[in-house]
């Protein structure tokens, strides 16, 4: 017989499926065809398995090689079948005798190294939810692998190693001393150590304290507007420092977006603490919401996942990106669809967005210091469209700071401080929050609002009034009231009071320097 199988994961998006990878060895011109829609770095792949095979001891047959991934529709990429192919294509000709029901996960070498892979822990999840827990994984992917619950893994630093194991005459192996990878780099959230920037820092800024507080206690977006270096970029830096550590959920949705985009060998532990993600505002709509040729690539919305996005000098990025965030913001999901492919990845982040009042930042007060045109100002403030400040639940003027501010050396709170008092709103919010599924007061939809969590008509009079002459919308509306009950878990309060709604609705207003 002459024909073999293995398995391996085909990948799209976080959604992994099962690929059944045929060999066949049979007679006719010596040759290697690959078939299943195979991408550009999948068909190279034929290279490397050739140089792997003979390098280990065991060439691959002089004779007419097909494989077939299986089901031949789905597009399949990346270097990560190049092992299954391999042990398939092996027992075809009888060198081998792989183990049947067993997932094999790792790119080849030449020399017949296994090296790891990007996106092993959503391909293990699948393996498991598939039903075949037993995984075969390169050493550098093997810490990642058993973060899987259920997951058997084996992992092996070469190919001889596991060829080996599968019966090949060790006579004729060729055995390789511990394979050394290069050191990586680190992973896109460990860019920025957020854990290492104290709010104790920030010098003044009272509101803007406040208001990081309310936001990281109810996970509202934010919006701080106000001149150059009054301090905005220092306080949502700080914001991921007053988030809680991620539930086991949480933290394994967000590391498998990050196995996906960081790249292979790269993940050694759920990733506990909120991510923080902080592109230049020069990225593109794909950097900024993913995308890409082929199957679509999760970009920097859907790493911030359970953390915070923050676009410093918004209305500098183009109004293209800036709307595509519009959707993601409602829903919690990007859905993006290719030729190739669609794609869907989490985005439930916290949008936190920093912006000058014009593009010189000096038109402030009578603006008789700014030098910019009224044409220049429209279009710099003209990218933060109306329905996308319409999703920023809360939008803060930031003052520049007097002498006296700068030189006060009063005490200030820590960063240690706050983050206790938002664990004690978010277990507040949490418990009146579970019998819907939610988990917290941003995700709150307006029928609950409106309904179950009707406020008395005496803590909404104020609101009421002040909607008509704000021209406040539905959405805007429902803002406010999500912010007022985070102001009331901060507060220890069963619900919302007057007071709580009326603060509410001034951290929903810009006042002064407003953008839009």
């Amino acid at each position: 017989m002459s024909l073999a199988r293995t398995l391996g994961i085909g990948l799209t998006g976080l959604n992994g499926q099962l690929i059944e990878i045929e060999a066949d060895v049979g007679n006719g011109i010596p040759g290697f065809l690959l078939l299943g829609l195979p991408d550009a770095s999948l068909n190279e792949s034929r290279e490397r398995i050739r140089s792997a095979a003979r390098n280990s001891g065991i060439p691959l047959p002089n004779r007419r090689i097909t494989v077939n991934l299986t089901p031949a529709t789905l597009h399949k990429r990346g270097s990560g079948f190049d092992l299954a192919i391999l042990l398939a294509t092996l027992a075809a000709d009888r060198s081998i005798t792989p183990q049947p029901e067993v997932v094999y996960l790792a790119e080849l070498g030449l020399d017949g190294s296994l090296r790891p892979v990007a996106g092993v822990l959503p391909s293990v999840m699948a393996a498991v939810r598939a039903g075949y827990p037993e995984i075969v994984v390169a050493a550098g992917n093997l810490a990642e692998a058993e973060l899987v619950a259920g997951a058997k893994v084996r992992s092996y630093d070469h190919l001889s190693q596991l060829l080996a194991d599968c019966g090949a005459d060790p006579s004729e192996l060729r055995f390789r001393a511990r394979h050394h990878s290069p050191q990586r780099k680190p992973g896109a959230w460990e860019g920025l150590d957020v854990r290492a920037l104290d709010l104790a820092e920030v010098v003044g800024q009272a509101q803007g304290r406040y208001a990081l507080e309310v936001a990281a206690a109810g996970g509202h977006h934010l919006l701080l507007t106000g001149p150059p270096g009054a301090g905005k970029t220092m306080l949502a830096q700080r914001l991921p420092g007053l988030l809680p550590d991620l539930d086991d959920t949480q933290a394994m949705e967000t590391t498998a977006v990050h196995s996906l985009a960081a790249g292979g060998g790269q993940i050694t532990a759920l990733i506990r603490r909120p991510p923080f993600e902080a592109p230049h505002h020069s990225a593109s709509m794909v950097a900024l919401i993913g995308g890409g040729s082929g199957v679509p690539r999760p970009g920097a919305a859907s790493r911030a996942h359970r953390g915070v996005l923050f676009l410093d000098e918004s209305p500098e990025f183009s109004a293209t990106a800036l709307d595509a965030l519009r959707q993601p913001l409602e829903s919690g999901v990007l859905t993006l669809h290719r030729a190739a492919g669609t794609a869907t990845y989490p985005a439930r982040f916290q949008l936190v967005m920093a912006a000058n009042p014009c593009p010189c930042g000096r038109n402030l007060g009578k603006g008789t210091d700014c030098t910019c045109t009224p044409m220049q100002r429209r279009r710099y403030l003209a990218r933060l469209s109306g329905p996308l400040l319409d999703r920023i639940d809360m939008q803060l003027f930031v003052p520049q700071l007097s002498a006296r501010e700068m030189a006060s050396r009063g005490p200030v709170e820590s960063s240690a401080l706050v983050a206790a008092r938002v664990r004690e709103a978010r277990v507040q919010q949490r418990d009146r929050l579970k019998r819907w599924g939610i988990g917290t007061n941003a995700e709150l939809p307006g029928s609950i609002l409106r309904n179950e969590l009707r406020l008395v008509a005496a803590a909404t009079a104020g609101l009421n009034k002040a909607a008509e002459s704000l021209r406040l919308s539905a959405r805007g509306y429902d803002r406010v009231l999500r912010i007022a009950w985070s102001i009331a878990d901060l507060n220890s309060h069963a619900c919302p009071t007057a007071g709580d709604v009326d603060v509410a609705l001034q951290l929903r207003q810009r006042g002064k320097g407003d953008v839009g």
